[in-house]
């Protein structure tokens, strides 16, 4: 893509997600993740009413008065994003292709964070990790995670959602929220997830085309996998074959499902043809509760 060309869609998203973030979301956001965590401030005399749970007892012995720990909410906290490149991304049939949603969500996400102060940080993932952006605060950092999730071309097609967790893992030490975006077409990552959430907050948010779901009877397709390349012909036709195409989904988003709910992390679905804005805000609020 020529520069002129992707310097006006990062502006164009920029424009868009900025506000969104700005008039929208930044109250949410800050609430759905202000218990984020507590950090240590410093220690002082007891008073009556303190949790005893937070006595310093060494301190107290050195002092011969009883002190205790005194925490405060932690102000800053590392947003992560953990984005799907792999070839099924690059699918739509309605006003959007799965990546340029992703694109959009991304961006929201990162300029709320900024807005709260948070640093940003991007890994992208396909069979393997493609690349890693550490993370950063600032509107210019934003706008580099923008240019490249326009502009970036995988180097693999498949998905291993495992690999991409053992990654951020090893990677990152800090306590982060993590926001993995993916329409999760794979299996296999449950170990992996249930390490991280140990450390991190953990949030799957699945993205699909509503035809990922169900297949039209619309007769012979030829049909290319967008992970394998493989082609076949499909009789769409037949009941079977379009019952099968959706149990096929079906057993993958209950597999996203129910593993994220045996880890212990949040879950959100969005589809491509209905406003993202709306399942973001209800998702927020559930998280301010």
């Amino acid at each position: 893509m020529e520069t002129s060309e992707l310097l006006k869609k990062v502006r164009k998203i920029e424009i868009k997600t900025k506000g969104l973030s700005k008039h929208i979301f930044s109250g949410e956001y800050h609430s759905a993740f202000k218990g984020r965590g507590m950090s240590f401030s410093e220690v002082r005399d007891y008073q009556y009413g303190d949790d005893v749970r937070n006595i310093d007892w060494n301190v107290t012995a050195r002092m011969n008065t009883p002190h205790v720990k005194v925490f405060e909410e932690e102000r800053e906290m590392t947003v992560m994003l953990l984005i799907d490149m792999s070839g099924s991304a690059f699918f739509g049939t309605v006003d959007q292709m799965k990546n340029e949603l992703l694109t959009e969500i991304c961006a929201v996400l990162a300029f709320s964070a900024i807005n709260n102060n948070d640093k940003v940080g991007v890994l992208f993932f396909s069979e393997k990790v493609e690349k890693f952006i550490p993370p950063k605060k600032g509107k210019q950092h934003i706008l580099r995670i923008i240019r490249e999730l326009i502009n970036f071309e995988p180097e693999a097609s498949g998905t291993d959602l495992g690999k991409a967790l053992e990654y951020f893992n090893n990677i990152i030490k800090k306590r982060s929220t993590c926001f993995i975006l993916s329409d999760f077409l794979t299996k296999g990552y449950e170990n992996a997830l249930r390490i991280a959430k140990r450390r991190h907050d953990m949030i799957g948010v699945h993205l699909f085309d509503p035809r990922e779901e169900v297949l039209p009877s619309v007769g012979l397709i030829r049909a290319v996998d967008a992970e394998t390349g493989a082609y076949a012909w499909i009789d769409s036709s037949l009941s079977s074959v379009r019952e099968n195409y959706q149990k096929s989904f079906t057993d993958n988003y209950n597999y996203f499902k129910s593993t994220f709910v045996k880890c212990g992390a949040d879950t959100l679905s969005i589809r491509t043809d209905e406003p993202y804005v709306n399942a973001l805000l209800k998702f927020f609020k559930r998280r301010a509760k």
